[in-house]
């Protein structure tokens, strides 16, 4: 069963910076994100719609599996602190994060060969949406 892959639009902002972790990260988390940026639609900071999850907002999911709701924010891998909600784009729940918007559904393949399928519920702070372009 093959999903079609949402569509995600990313800042080129966070694409700028996203191509330079890439480059500096080796391995297979690397390669994931670098997947899901080719097919990113690429936009200016501030034409970004503001339900959009962009580098460093806040976001909150649906498991729809488990039902299980969570809020997390989407950090660059020197940010990333399980502890302060805040999951790396390098992980593979970031990378699946990057670009989606509200209401859209992403589903993934996890090691051993389950899926996870997870809604964006909403998006409760975008950098860019506040104002904050940098």
């Amino acid at each position: 069963m093959s999903t079609q892959e949402p569509r995600i639009v990313v800042t080129s902002t966070d694409m700028e910076r996203l191509r330079t972790l890439i480059d500096t990260t080796a391995g297979d988390k690397a390669e994931t994100l670098d997947a899901e940026l080719l097919r990113a639609e690429v936009v200016e900071p501030s034409q970004i719609p503001p339900d959009v999850v962009t580098m460093n907002s806040r976001v909150v999911y649906r498991d729809e599996d488990s039902g299980e709701t969570r809020e997390v924010t989407l950090s660059y891998p020197q940010d990333a602190s399980l502890e302060h909600g805040r999951v790396s784009v390098l992980a593979p729940v970031g990378a699946a994060l990057l670009g989606l918007s509200v209401g859209q559904e992403i589903e993934w393949e996890l090691p051993g060969g389950k899926h996870k399928r997870l809604r964006i519920v909403s998006v409760t702070y975008q950098p860019q949406a506040a104002g904050h372009f940098h």
